[in-house]
């Protein structure tokens, strides 16, 4: 008979969803809308719907494990999903304790990164790690932190927020509230933002002058780094720089094997690799200098989210 764990990534815009097997093999996918829903109620509803439709393209027999669910500020140790920023439902919603009311099994829950690395730990490069570093690089910057084999949870669920630590002081506003967080100076929105600021300074020589702030995207600021354009590669030189100082500093909390960069900033390759290991190195203590390897996730052509999320159920059924 085939097991399958059903995963589910929950995003700002859109849910993915899949029937995962123990070899990553994710059958049955789909995607419906998270943003159309103002209460999370409707939201499952449909939600439920369409795993039910998707289910009957497996075929038999087979058995469904576990549900596993990756989400914005996703706490593991209770199974809510708690004032999520990028999400229309506010407040702290039991929402592992909603699912299992649909289906009478295991249903764990964490946020889309610490999903991410336990896929990358079950089905990727890490898969040989006990300690690394995951660093997802989109809307946002989230990270999740495995020690000893192990997530990192802390006390409230939230540890390893690195996406939210201060880099310049009355910096950039947060979506969380803050000023001057990792994220808003490395991500998609944060490249873009630096462009404009460079533009501002000088924009001669620069294809990306000619479009407007909403325009522009981090993919097109990557293909005019390929083209040598100077504010583009200056964009990257800046965004690696902020990103490998701060990655030294949690190299020194957690000393890692690894790091691995997933998500479509990561797609731009040498580009942010080699100025975010380049500042890494100048910034780490000498302990750890030339230790700590840099990598891409294996799982960038795949369903990796999806997949990552499944990884929460299969990761507790090994225990």
């Amino acid at each position: 008979m085939k097991e399958y764990v059903i995963g589910i990534d929950i995003g700002g815009t859109f849910t993915k969803s899949g029937f995962v097997d123990r070899n990553g093999n994710c059958y049955a996918e789909s995607v419906t809308p998270t943003d159309t829903f103002d209460n999370v109620d409707d939201y499952l509803d449909n939600l439920i719907q369409v795993l039910k439709v998707s289910e009957k393209q497996l075929e038999g027999p087979y058995k469904i494990l576990g549900v596993g669910i990756g989400a914005p500020n996703g706490n593991f140790h209770n199974g809510t999903v708690e004032n999520a920023t990028n999400l229309k439902w506010r407040g702290i919603i039991p929402l592992a304790e909603m699912v299992n009311k649909h289906y009478d099994l295991p249903v764990k829950l964490t946020n889309d990164a610490n999903a991410a690395a336990l896929g990358e730990m079950v089905y990727g490069g890490a898969s040989e790690m006990n300690d690394f570093i995951m660093i997802t690089l989109g809307t946002g910057l989230g990270s999740g932190l495995v020690v000893g084999g192990e997530l990192v949870y802390g006390h409230d669920g939230f540890a390893g927020e690195l996406g939210h630590v201060n880099v310049v002081e009355n910096g950039r506003k947060c979506g969380c509230g803050n000023h001057g967080c990792l994220e808003t100076y490395v991500s998609a929105p944060g490249i873009k933002r630096t462009v404009f600021e460079l533009l501002a300074l000088d924009s001669r020589g620069s294809e990306l002058s000619g479009y407007s702030f909403d325009q522009l995207d981090s993919e097109m600021i990557y293909n005019a780094a390929k083209k040598d354009d100077p504010v583009a590669l200056k964009a990257f030189d800046i965004t690696g720089k902020i990103l490998g100082r701060k990655l030294a500093d949690s190299i020194a909390h957690t000393s890692p094997e690894a790091i691995f960069l997933f998500g479509g900033l990561a797609k731009s390759g040498d580009y942010i690799f080699n100025p975010t290991k380049k500042y890494m190195e100048e910034s780490v203590m000498g302990t750890f200098r030339n230790k700590v390897k840099i990598l891409p996730s294996r799982l960038t052509d795949r369903n990796a989210a999806v997949m990552g999320a499944s990884a929460l159920i299969w990761k507790e059924l090994e225990k």
